[in-house]
């Protein structure tokens, strides 16, 4: 797990999850090979690196001097999956960890301390992982939001009931300002922030039966000028295209870790 979203300017104010609340506010890669990972996210989403203090194995991803992404080289070391994680901003960390493990869910690890702030990785009652952080949040953090990613998407069994369990643990749909709205729209349970669209739940059909087949996992989307180029630099700098359909492809890395370029039209 690496979350050091700190990029000082001298003109950026500083952002708080007890602020804004409820939204992603940041993502991280596990990988085994950092030089590889690099390489081909550089080629394949444009990406820029800056090391952080964590170690040699952490870097930054940026984006125009905008930090992205985290990524961490500690797959193998650490005996960690080899995924992307979805961090959501939440005003306390122990707070949020109590609300998971009391609705059904799992701690991974945390929540540890990351100056400026605590993070703890965690699994919904359906096995999907994903991580809060409670803190200051990126400088620019409003540039954050519309460079990359464009949002996260949960693919799960019933978007309802895991609607239910995200919304209790992190406070959708409050009166509370800087909170989350949350719709069900064009069959998917649709999360925005400050009227962006931040996040999706989606599991089938209406109406359709629980699918038990279906292995819930939180998706992270990146906003793309060309979806087909970056598909075609994933293929050739090591990775695979799972799917391509028009505005949109699921990829997949050199370590196997899976992601989607979406258009930047259509978020």
């Amino acid at each position: 797990m690496n979350h050091d979203p700190r990029h000082p300017t001298a003109t950026a104010d500083v952002v708080s999850t007890h602020h804004v609340f409820g939204a992603p506010c940041w993502v991280s890669l596990t990988s085994r090979d950092q030089q590889t990972t690099e390489e081909f996210y550089g080629a394949v989403l444009g990406w820029e690196w800056k090391p952080l203090k964590l170690g040699e194995r952490f870097r930054v991803a940026l984006v125009d001097g905008t930090p992205v992404a985290g990524i961490a080289a500690v797959a193998s070391m650490w005996q960690m999956a080899v995924a992307w994680t979805a961090y959501f901003a939440v005003p306390s960390a122990d707070e949020a960890v109590a609300r998971v493990q009391e609705r059904g869910g799992t701690l991974a690890v945390g929540p540890l301390s990351f100056p400026p702030g605590r993070a703890a990785l965690l699994s919904d009652r359906d096995g999907a992982a994903f991580g809060v952080w409670e803190g200051e949040l990126i400088a620019n953090w409003e540039v954050w939001r519309r460079a990359q990613p464009a949002f996260v998407r949960l693919h799960t069994r019933d978007a309802f009931d895991a609607a239910i369990f995200y919304g209790e643990v992190l406070d959708w749909a409050t009166e509370r300002p800087g909170g989350c709205e949350v719709r069900y729209e064009g069959g998917e349970v649709v999360l925005r922030s400050r009227g962006d669209v931040v996040a999706r739940i989606e599991s089938g059909a209406l109406g359709s039966a629980p699918d038990p087949a279906i292995r819930p996992h939180w998706q992270v989307h990146f906003a793309v000028a060309d979806v087909a180029a970056c598909a075609k630099a994933a293929e050739v700098h090591g990775g695979s295209v799972l799917s391509h359909a028009g505005d949109e492809a699921v990829l997949r890395d050199p370590d196997g870790a899976q992601f989607t370029v979406t258009s930047r039209r259509v978020r």
